[in-house]
């Protein structure tokens, strides 16, 4: 039996509320629609469901409106829950922190099916003056930490801390605007096929180059679309696995280890994200599986160079030949070596927050893609999520 206790679980249930600008519609009722939906996929029933897990848990801060509306109370009581472990909170390996939690508590026994669950009102929650994203327009919120040192400077957006690593890549790789923008051409033609997408009007790569600048190098493109959306992963013993619905998707190896520094901008290297790559060999670290094994990349793009650091650092190309991969798109088309992003990734299917990555990738494994579905009966993914002060991945391959 394998010493890693990931391997013990599976995952047995998905489930998404609508994905849209706007919903108006309460953090609560999504998550609501997205739990039962993926119980139900699961072959269970709440009374099944003995674990809950969420990142960052509730949030009603305003200083990031819509971020994260549920926490495991809420949904514990709506569903009339009976649980023997939760968890729910920030200080952990990012948004796939929930899912990690659900394989620690599964393989020391503490439950047998987990209900994992991201939940975002970003869109609904935004007015002209309060930005989700935007740091300081939630209203009178103190500033400390981190920021402190850097929205005096007008640095008040990701889009302003991570624009320095795209152009710390730039400057050592000669990577360019035009490759980039192969990243954000390509998500819009998967986007296009998949109904659930905000972002759905062709994309061409004279559009991105003409789009705003909203940081330097990075333009409007380039930037995750926020929206209102709940996504729920049930993550089961793999023992109990093969008796639900669907058949279960095995998480081979996870990879959520941070040995730099807990900063945006204090990494030894600039080029790249100390936790991206921290996570992406531990993870390697776990399995017999290689980059050549894998057949589907659901890798973090909330900003398109985050996902250029995942390619890399996750050895699909060497280190500063993220560029000369993407560029043309045909490598990482639907039809390509490297499919990316199948669903349109978060800059045009919409910022589901990493949850996404995970939910399309099993939906890619299970053969439901629909149009949008990667052809020869793909057996291994890879999901990943995060970048600046965390990072998280997770293999995964169909349980033959």
């Amino acid at each position: 039996m394998s010493k890693f206790g990931e391997k013990k679980c599976a995952i047995t249930g998905l489930g998404q509320s609508p994905v849209g600008r706007r919903l108006n519609r309460s953090g609560l009722d999504l998550t609501i629609e997205a739990s039962l939906e993926a119980i139900a996929d699961a072959g269970l029933t709440p009374a099944d469901i003995d674990g809950v897990a969420t990142w960052p848990g509730a949030a009603s801060n305003s200083a990031a409106p819509g971020h994260s509306p549920v926490g495991v109370y809420e949904i514990k009581d709506a569903l009339r829950l009976d649980l023997n472990w939760f968890a729910g909170g920030e200080e952990s390996a990012g948004q796939f922190g929930s899912i990690v939690n659900a394989c620690a508590a599964i393989a020391c026994g503490l439950a047998r099916h987990v209900l994992c669950f991201r939940t975002l009102t970003e869109s609904s929650s935004q007015t002209p003056e309060r930005r989700a994203s935007v740091q300081g327009t939630g209203g009178e919120v103190p500033v400390n930490g981190m920021l402190s040192y850097i929205l005096p400077f007008g640095a008040v957006s990701p889009a302003n801390w991570i624009a320095q690593y795209a152009s710390r890549h730039f400057h050592l790789y000669g990577t360019t605007r035009e490759q980039l923008g192969a990243i954000a051409v390509n998500q819009r033609r998967n986007a296009m096929l998949n109904p659930k997408a905000v972002m759905r009007s062709p994309l061409s790569l004279e559009d991105y180059i003409a789009a705003r600048m909203i940081s330097s190098p990075l333009c409007l493109f380039d930037c995750d679309v926020p929206v209102d959306a709940s996504t729920a992963i049930i993550v089961s013993a793999r023992d109990e696995a093969r008796d639900c619905r669907n058949p279960p998707i095995r998480i081979e190896s996870i990879g959520c280890a941070h040995r730099g520094r807990f900063s945006w901008d204090q990494h030894e290297d600039l080029s790249t994200h100390q936790p991206i790559r921290d996570a992406s060999k531990m993870m390697w670290s776990r399995t017999d599986l290689k980059p050549s094994d894998v057949d589907v990349a659901e890798l973090y793009d909330g900003f398109s160079v985050i996902c250029l650091s995942w390619l890399e650092e996750l050895g699909f190309c060497g280190i500063g030949e993220g560029g000369s991969f993407v560029e043309g798109g045909d490598r990482i088309a639907l039809d390509g070596p490297l499919p990316l992003n199948t669903h349109g990734g978060q800059l045009s299917g919409g910022r589901t927050h990493g949850f996404g990555f995970v939910h399309e990738a099993c939906v890619q494994l299970r053969g439901e893609g629909g149009e949008r579905q990667v052809a020869g009966s793909p057996e291994v993914a890879v999901a990943a999520s995060g970048g600046g002060i965390f990072g998280c991945s997770l293999l995964l391959a169909r349980d033959n």
